[in-house]
């Protein structure tokens, strides 16, 4: 991941370790969402997770979105960044949830559960660092 030296380099970013930390989580939990919904997707039992498809789909989304609003440091817009942090880190819960439930058929579920939590963590730190 680069979002640490990105961020060194940038003119007027502060430094903020959570954030950066939600950056890299975020891109992960996209990319290991999307293989998930896609791998789902494969299953013969594809009816029995189409919740789950839709989280994970949901929850890529709104990490994609997350990553790129954190990586912006120019100017100030930290009421709608802490508001998305929260909706990131409910997305990533509900995702994480879901994909429990499936985890003990399908190790991909596990998988995306695990950073899933991981980056709700990471989203909820990072908002708990903007002042």
């Amino acid at each position: 991941m680069h979002a640490a030296q990105m961020l060194s380099t940038h003119p007027q970013a502060k430094k903020n370790d959570a954030l950066i930390r939600c950056i890299e989580d975020c891109a992960d939990c996209a990319q290991t969402c999307t293989a998930c919904a896609d791998a789902c997707v494969a299953e013969d039992d594809v009816a029995m997770l189409r919740q789950c498809i839709r989280l994970c789909l949901d929850c890529a989304d709104m990490c994609g979105a997350m990553g790129a609003m954190a990586s912006r440091q120019t100017g100030d817009n930290r009421a709608v960044l802490k508001a998305a942090l929260a909706a990131c880190a409910a997305a990533c819960q509900a995702c994480a949830e879901e994909c429990g439930k499936h985890a003990h058929h399908h190790a991909h579920c596990r998988i995306c559960a695990e950073a899933c939590t991981s980056c709700q963590k990471a989203c909820e730190e990072a908002g708990g660092s903007l002042r």
